[in-house]
């Protein structure tokens, strides 16, 4: 039953720290190589893609996505989708695709001349199931070493913490006063029980032995 339970509890946790680490916003430097547009169908994957930019028409399977290809400064490839959120989660709200697009195609350099931005996004990037982070926001720094201190972040995640304390001491504190003795009642009457049905079968057995004498 431990097992069980650690089971679960370990479950929950890490389903809420994928979705945390998933939605909530970060910052990669990157030098912006290319932007293109390109049609996609999503499938298996299609939870990884965000809706219809707004105004599109919903029902359609397929539709145009803008990419912007980048470059970390360790040299690494990063992709990225320009998506509009609209109103849909995760709540970033993000209208703006066509402009963050035109932005980045103005912003790219290259490695002999480079400009480094700073870009906004959140999601994964994952190449075989085919999934990109979405870019939120994007504008320039002055050199590769800029660090982006996460401040939302860390506001949200110290909100959430004291939210989700508070919520546990409030459980343990009515499961300390309601459940607990309910449980331990259930148990103190199956025990009773349980020594009921002993003393009964004891006294059975001396009846019989009383009849073997």
């Amino acid at each position: 039953m431990a097992y069980i339970k650690w089971a679960f509890i370990i479950l929950f946790w890490g389903t809420i720290v994928a979705a945390l680490h998933y939605t909530l916003p970060h910052h990669d430097i990157v030098r912006v190589t290319d932007t293109y547009e390109k049609r996609i169908d999503p499938g298996e994957n299609s939870l990884f893609w965000a809706a219809q930019d707004v105004g599109s028409d919903a029902t359609t399977p397929n539709r145009d996505v803008f990419f912007i290809q980048t470059r970390l400064a360790n040299g690494n490839v990063m992709v990225y989708r320009n998506e509009d959120t609209g109103w849909s989660w995760p709540p970033y709200f993000k209208l703006n695709s066509s402009n963050l697009q035109a932005e980045a195609a103005d912003m790219k350099s290259s490695a002999e001349a480079p400009k480094w931005v700073a870009m906004r996004h959140y999601g994964w990037r994952n190449e075989f199931i085919s999934i990109f982070p979405n870019a939120v926001k994007i504008w320039q720094v002055d050199s590769p070493d800029v660090r982006i201190i996460p401040w939302f972040n860390i506001l949200f995640l110290v909100v959430f913490g004291a939210l989700a304390w508070a919520i546990y001491v409030r459980w343990r504190r009515f499961r300390e006063a309601r459940i607990d003795p309910m449980v331990e009642s259930v148990e103190d009457s199956l025990y009773a029980a349980g020594d009921a049905i002993d003393e009964k079968r004891g006294r059975f057995r001396r009846w019989l032995d009383t009849w073997r004498k």
